[in-house]
């Protein structure tokens, strides 16, 4: 499923779409939800939910939000990282303490990337997807955050998941996928356990009553 490529990351409202059409424009799901089909045959994103970031003729680009990264906290990867010592754990402001660390998808892997609300910018380093998250994928919003100076509400992800181009498109039409609005609950909420049953419930989908037949929001 999966490709080591993804679009080029240029704003949505840019370069990135130049579409034929405006219907065709119309297909791009930049900004809104992926929602794993119960019938999803792929290990790696069984249950999965996942914000996309870009998605154009190029192919698509996406984070999973709802997957922890196992027993990596924040703190410890700033350690690592040398943003802060050991010794400036405690001093974290409590957002930074608490940030979630995801399994963001299993492309580039050793990558962090950031999701956050759009109320922090890095020029030449954001890429705004909607007039309300963007992504940053830098260690300048790693320290920012650290500092207290970062975005008010943000994940930090560890790899992504990429699309060649037409190949989301054809595991939608082939009940891989639905897909719905995005709202920032879903995407930073601490609840990851509930976010796959909260995204079925947000298209109107009871999981009981889902089988293999196609469905879009």
């Amino acid at each position: 499923m999966v490709k080591n490529r993804a679009p080029k990351m240029k704003s949505p409202h840019g370069d990135m779409h130049q579409p034929a059409d405006a219907e065709t424009a119309a297909t791009y799901l930049d900004g809104q939800l992926l929602v794993a089909m119960p019938v999803m045959d792929d290990e790696r994103f069984a249950r999965s939910v996942i914000y996309i970031c870009a998605h154009s003729a190029d192919g698509a680009m996406g984070i999973i939000v709802n997957r922890p990264a196992g027993t990596v906290d924040f703190p410890q990867l700033l350690v690592q990282l040398e943003i802060i010592d050991r010794e400036g754990e405690i001093k974290l402001p409590e957002h930074a303490e608490h940030m979630k660390v995801l399994r963001g998808g299993p492309v580039d892997t050793g990558r962090g990337f950031v999701l956050h609300s759009s109320d922090f910018s890095i020029e030449d380093a954001t890429l705004p997807i909607d007039e309300k998250i963007s992504l940053t994928a830098t260690l300048d919003i790693l320290k920012a955050i650290a500092t207290g100076t970062g975005p008010k509400h943000a994940i930090l992800a560890l790899g992504y998941a990429g699309w060649a181009p037409g190949q989301l498109e054809n595991e939608i039409q082939h009940n891989g996928w639905l897909h719905c609005p995005a709202d920032a609950d879903l995407v930073f909420g601490s609840d990851t356990e509930d976010k796959y049953q909260r995204a079925l419930s947000k298209i109107g989908i009871d999981i009981g009553m889902l089988s293999g037949a196609a469905g879009h929001a």
